[in-house]
């Protein structure tokens, strides 16, 4: 289906954002914002923000892809993913306005938009749906546990690491180092000791912030998790240790689907590609 693309100038309260909106000749009733996580604004890394709003447009669903404020081109201060709920809000209103064919809306969020996503979406009757990709749920020791659990064994099986070993090039003193801090993050884990991830407000630990919003939240949820990935595997490590997240995943309402050999960013065309394909099927199913 052919779309246009056109440049939004739009307010959260004193602040100019910038987004871009990608619009079909005839747009479906239900759109998707791209919500922005970390370091990034509109584009994404290697372009993937643009390309994933254009595979959906040529389906038909209007996309609306936007820069924070402080970020990209928009104005103010930057903020982390935890305050950015009334950004959200802005761009979903001006996609009302712009889109009046729209009469729900599908966030995806990748990293910690998913965390900023969770955090607003069971406010806004607005949103039908969410796309999770490679959500974060960064703790100090749960990050230390998915080290252990993952990175040190494919580290053991890697053949550049025996060739400095042989060599005499292999750092031991560092590598040690390393190890044992990683190890005692592991047993502060284990041990149950309180996660390091709060906000300044000392709230909860992440992830438990993010499961009271998954379960606020009364509409549909992909995840979409790649396999050659910390992030996505950090995740999947808390969800199979936490019987409440063992049984929010396990709900009709959320499916999952795995993209074996994909990094953080899906920076391969093939598995951009197919991360576009499997949300406009997932789109379509409800």
């Amino acid at each position: 289906m052919e779309f246009i693309e056109r440049a939004l100038r739009f307010r959260c309260q004193d602040a100019a954002l910038y987004g871009v909106l990608a619009l079909p000749e005839q747009p479906a009733a239900r759109g998707v914002l791209i919500v922005v996580g970390g370091a990034q604004y509109r584009a994404g890394s290697h372009r993937h923000f643009v390309l994933l709003a254009r595979q959906l447009a040529q389906a038909g669903i209007p996309v609306l892809r936007f820069d924070y404020r402080g970020m990209g081109d928009s104005d103010g201060d930057s903020r982390g993913f935890e305050q950015v709920g009334d950004d959200i809000r802005a761009a979903l209103d001006r996609f009302a306005i712009e889109v009046p064919a729209v009469r729900e809306v599908v966030i995806f969020g990748l990293c910690d938009a998913s965390c900023a996503t969770l955090f607003y979406a069971h406010r806004d009757p607005r949103i039908c749906g969410l796309v999770l990709a490679n959500p974060w749920v960064r703790t100090s020791e749960g990050l230390a546990k998915t080290y252990l659990r993952h990175y040190y064994l494919a580290r053991l099986l890697d053949r550049e690491l025996w060739r400095k070993v042989a060599s005499g090039r292999f750092g031991y003193r560092e590598a040690a180092r390393s190890f044992l801090r990683t190890l005692a993050g592991a047993l502060a884990f284990r041990a149950g000791k309180p996660s390091e991830a709060m906000d300044a407000g000392g709230n909860r630990p992440l992830p438990e912030r993010m499961l009271e919003g998954l379960r606020r939240f009364n509409g549909r949820v992909l995840f979409i998790l790649s396999g050659n990935d910390l992030t996505a595997k950090e995740f999947l490590d808390m969800a199979e240790g936490s019987g409440e997240w063992r049984e929010l995943l396990a709900s009709p309402r959320v499916a999952r689907r795995l993209l074996a050999d994909a990094n953080h960013t899906f920076s391969r065309r093939d598995w951009r590609d197919q991360l576009g394909r499997w949300m406009t099927e997932w789109l379509g199913s409800f």
